[in-house]
C-alpha cells in the first residue's frame, strides 16, 4: 500500500521544487541563492530549470498563484510553518487536479 505523502514525496513535491526553483531565478535569485531558499543542491535547482525533475505539466491558476505567494514568502523569509502550509496546499491543489486528492483536506 502505498501512503498519500508517500505518493506526494515521489510525484507532487518535485514537481513543487522545480515550479518554485524556476520562479526564484525568474525573479533574479542565482541557482545557488535559489538552491540555499529550498534546501537543495545548486545541480538539484539547474535540473529542476532544465526540466529534468519534476513533472512538467500544466497546472490550475489557483496552483500558479499558490506558487507565486510561495516564492514570495521565500523571499521574505516568512516563517517554516507558513511555508510548509503553502507547500502543502500546492500538494493539495496537484492532488486534486488529478484526481488523486487523498489527504483529507
Amino acid at each position: 500500500m502505498i501512503f498519500p505523502c508517500e505518493k506526494a514525496v515521489w510525484y507532487y513535491l518535485p514537481q513543487i521544487r522545480a515550479d518554485l526553483a524556476i520562479e526564484l531565478v525568474k525573479i533574479g535569485l542565482t541557482q545557488s541563492k535559489a538552491a540555499k531558499k529550498l534546501g537543495v543542491t545548486p545541480a538539484a535547482v539547474s535540473q529542476y530549470i532544465h526540466k529534468k525533475r519534476g513533472m512538467q505539466s500544466v497546472k490550475s491558476r489557483s496552483y500558479r498563484k499558490e506558487i507565486e505567494m510561495a516564492v514570495k514568502k521565500i523571499c521574505e523569509d516568512a516563517s517554516t510553518e507558513e511555508l510548509h502550509h503553502l507547500v502543502c496546499n500546492c500538494c493539495h491543489l496537484l492532488q486534486k487536479e488529478e484526481g488523486q486528492d487523498t489527504c483529507g483536506k
